[in-house]
């Protein structure tokens, strides 16, 4: 039910804030992100770092919840943060509003029990991680090519960081 719940938030979002008439604009960065989102989950679903849980229907699991989020809710939040970045030094606080905001979404949802840490996760990797993926959306949108140079040690670091061992792999 808390899915349906941020379902219907965000279709509200997207009626509200979002210019439909930009979405080609933002289209490949929210692929971008779609794909890089679905490759982690693809990468690490034997070891995942976080994993969402649902606790009103025992059907719903963490890979319905995760199709949501990256296919539903990821684009309208990009198309958002996308759509109404600023230029100058306000662009750092609105940076900084956006990694509060989905930090404080998840902690609110770990509280809950909706949301749980795995393999050496906590939220301050999460809000890292969240300050270098807002980062590199904005990049991306700016300058794919940069945005795939910048992104590929990252994922270095965090596989050496948090790797799968190749028998956790499909």
């Amino acid at each position: 039910m808390y899915l349906l719940l941020v379902v219907g938030v965000y279709i509200i979002f997207a009626k509200v804030f979002v210019d439909w008439k930009r979405w080609r604009e933002f289209y490949p960065t929210v692929q971008f992100y779609i794909i890089c989102n679905l490759l982690y989950n693809f990468l690490f679903y034997q070891h995942t770092l976080w994993r969402y849980k649902a606790v009103t229907l025992p059907w719903l699991n963490h890979t319905l919840i995760e199709i949501t989020f990256s296919l539903f809710i990821v684009p309208i939040v990009l198309f958002i943060y996308l759509q109404y970045f600023p230029k100058g030094k306000k662009k750092y606080v609105y940076l900084g509003f956006w990694v509060t905001y989905f930090s404080v979404i998840e902690l609110i949802f770990e509280k809950k029990g909706l949301f749980v840490y795995e393999n050496g996760w906590n939220l301050w990797w999460s809000i890292l991680f969240n300050l270098i993926t807002f980062t590199i959306i904005r990049v991306h949108h700016k300058n794919p090519i940069t945005a795939f140079i910048i992104s590929f040690p990252i994922i270095v670091v965090l596989l050496l960081l948090f790797h799968p061992s190749l028998a956790e792999m499909k």
